[in-house]
């Protein structure tokens, strides 16, 4: 069961992986933790996690790379589908509107209410 806990967010344009540099976030060792090309370097911040592998321009991906990335994305499509329930909420799908200092609260209510929802549905399914 995939949850969102908690989001960081911040002031302006800022890319996803130098926010999670500077927010510090204590993510414990034994989180496995499944990242796309845009986090290459997250396994010298934090065991247990992966990458894709790229390829390089002399010389292309091997079959095991290629089916290692294949995996990596199969098992992340979960996260997206988390990203996809809070992007279903309008306001955080579109440009917000509101005071800056309230952003956070508010990517955090949406998160609170997709685990409320996720956990409502699985639980009831078992």
């Amino acid at each position: 069961m995939l949850e969102l806990l908690s989001v960081v967010c911040r002031k302006g344009s800022v890319h996803d992986f130098r926010i999670l540099k500077e927010s510090r976030v204590a993510i414990s060792p034994k989180t496995e933790k499944l990242a796309d090309s845009g986090y290459q370097g997250i396994s010298k911040l934090y065991a247990n996690s992966s990458t894709p592998i790229k390829k390089c321009r002399s010389a292309p991906l091997t079959p095991e790379a290629k089916q290692f990335n294949r995996q990596l994305a199969t098992q992340r499509v979960g996260i997206e589908n988390v990203v996809r329930r809070c992007k279903i909420f309008r306001i955080t799908k579109d440009i917000y509107r509101g005071k800056h200092r309230n952003y956070g609260k508010t990517w955090n209510v949406i998160a609170a209410i997709v685990n409320l929802r996720y956990c409502s549905t699985s639980c009831q399914t078992v």
